[in-house]
């Protein structure tokens, strides 16, 4: 086995943790640092340490963002009675890059009873008193159409469907410029049942 100095394995072993980040690629990134100039790794170091010093989660919506209520919720161009309800910040950043003008609820996470993930380990609770208000008129369920996701769809769904606000879920079907060729059945059994009028 070769040696490697400790303080290189211990930032590739760090690396190694994050999602997505495997052995190689921990190896690639760090030894890029390595070669970089000392001040280009002082500033990924210090970008690390003041995202968590200089981030809170909003108490309304449960985004990140740098004061609490987040910029979305304290945006009155926003429409306060559509909110989507999304598995984690990440959703959030995609749709807004998809120009939703509406207002979020973050979950982060979904109900996984093979990771023992419940509903309880999510901010789905936190999501009743914002309904109760009366303000919210639609409920867009925007959780990935993954087993996991469909399933905290649906307990959703339940626990909100008697409070009189609207409940919608995303369209699901094909990307655009798919191929029909390429697309599982299910995908396109979807895209069959979500048909518009042309």
């Amino acid at each position: 086995m070769v040696n490697v100095p400790k303080p290189i394995q211990a930032l590739i072993e760090a690396f190694e943790r994050l999602p997505g980040i495997g052995p190689k690629t921990a190896q690639r990134l760090t030894y890029y640092l390595l070669h970089a100039p000392k001040e280009e790794s002082k500033a990924l170091a210090e970008a690390a340490v003041s995202m968590k010093e200089k981030t809170v989660i909003c108490t309304t919506c449960f985004n990140i963002g740098e004061e609490d209520p987040c910029l979305v919720c304290s945006d009155l161009s926003r429409d306060p009675e559509i909110v989507a309800i999304v598995e984690d910040p990440l959703d959030v950043l995609a749709l807004e890059k998809a120009s939703f003008k509406g207002l979020y609820h973050v979950l982060h996470g979904v109900i996984s009873p093979l990771e023992n993930i419940g509903p309880d380990q999510l901010h789905i609770r936190e999501l009743l008193p914002r309904l109760k208000s009366g303000k919210i008129k639609e409920i867009i369920l925007a959780t990935n159409p993954t087993m996991e996701g469909e399933a905290t769809a649906m307990y959703i769904q339940r626990l909100i469907g008697s409070l009189g606000v609207k409940v919608t879920r995303i369209a699901r079907g094909l990307p655009v410029g798919g191929d029909l060729e390429y697309a599982d059945e299910t995908t396109l059994n979807r895209a069959l049942e979500g048909r518009k009028e042309y």
